[in-house]
C-alpha cells in the first residue's frame, strides 16, 4: 500500500491543487516499502530489592529442594514455593540469593517479589510479626475471651470473631488490639478483617485504624447563617 505525503519544494502549476484553489501544493506518493520502523530491545533492569541477600539466622533451619524451601524456627514453620521465573540459592557464607532464571519482565517482576516472600518467612519463624489497632469512639471496647475477640462497636450486639491458629491477640487498655505471630500473610489479612467491621469515618474519626494510619478528615457542612 502506498503512503500520501505532502511537499512544499515542488510547487504544481495548476491552478487547483490538492488543498484548494492556487495553493502551489502536490501529492507525492512514497513506495510503502521505503517506510521503515527500528525495533530496539529493551533490557529489564534487575530488582533493587531482588539482588539483596538474605541474612539467615543460627535458630532458623532451611530445606532446599529445587523451586521449594522450608523454614523451621522457634516460633513456628512455614514454606514457599517458587515460580520458573526465579531460583533461590544458598552461598558459602551461609546467606540465601534470589536469582532470576530468565530475563523477562514477569520474571523482574517476581524477583523483588519472591525475594521480600521469602526474607519474611525467615524473620517470621525466628522473631515474629505483629499488628497493632486502635479503636477510637464512645463506648468502644474490646476484649479477649477465651479463643474470641469480642468487641462492642455500636452495634445492638457484641462483635465475636474467632482468633485463627497460629496466631495471637492481646487487648491493652480495653481499646489497643496487638495480633501477633510468625506468618505475615495471616496477621495482615486478620487485621484487615477486624478493621472492616469499622472502618474510620472521615467526619469524627471513629471506627477501627492501624495504629500508624492517618486518618484524612472532611469538614462537615457548615450550619445555616444568620
Amino acid at each position: 500500500m502506498a503512503s500520501l505525503s505532502l511537499s512544499l519544494h515542488h510547487p504544481c502549476n495548476s491552478k487547483k491543487g490538492f488543498l484548494g484553489k492556487r495553493q502551489g501544493i502536490c501529492p507525492r506518493v512514497i513506495p510503502a516499502g521505503r517506510v521503515g520502523f527500528v525495533r530496539k530491545t529493551i533490557e529489564c533492569k534487575e530488582s533493587r530489592i531482588g539482588k539483596k541477600p538474605i541474612e539467615v539466622p543460627s535458630n532458623v533451619t532451611l530445606t532446599l529442594e529445587e523451586q521449594f524451601i522450608k523454614v523451621k524456627g522457634p516460633l513456628g514453620e512455614l514454606s514457599l514455593n517458587y515460580p520458573g521465573e526465579v531460583n533461590v540459592v544458598k552461598e558459602e557464607s551461609g546467606k540465601l540469593r534470589v536469582s532470576k532464571t530468565v530475563e523477562t519482565k514477569r520474571a523482574n517482576q517476581m524477583h523483588g517479589l519472591f525475594r521480600t516472600l521469602t526474607d519474611n518467612i525467615i524473620v517470621g519463624v525466628s522473631k515474629g510479626f505483629d499488628k497493632k489497632l486502635q479503636l477510637v469512639g464512645v463506648g468502644y471496647r474490646a476484649a479477649v475471651e477465651g479463643k474470641d475477640l469480642v468487641m462492642n462497636l455500636g452495634f445492638s450486639h457484641p462483635v465475636r470473631m474467632a482468633v485463627p491458629e497460629g496466631l495471637k491477640v492481646k487487648v491493652e487498655e480495653n481499646t489497643r488490639i496487638i495480633v501477633s505471630g510468625y506468618d505475615k500473610s495471616e496477621i495482615g489479612q486478620f487485621a484487615a478483617s477486624i478493621k472492616k467491621w469499622r472502618p474510620p469515618e472521615p467526619y469524627k474519626g471513629k471506627g477501627i485504624r492501624y495504629a500508624d494510619e492517618v486518618v484524612r478528615r472532611k469538614e462537615g457542612k457548615a450550619g445555616k447563617k444568620k
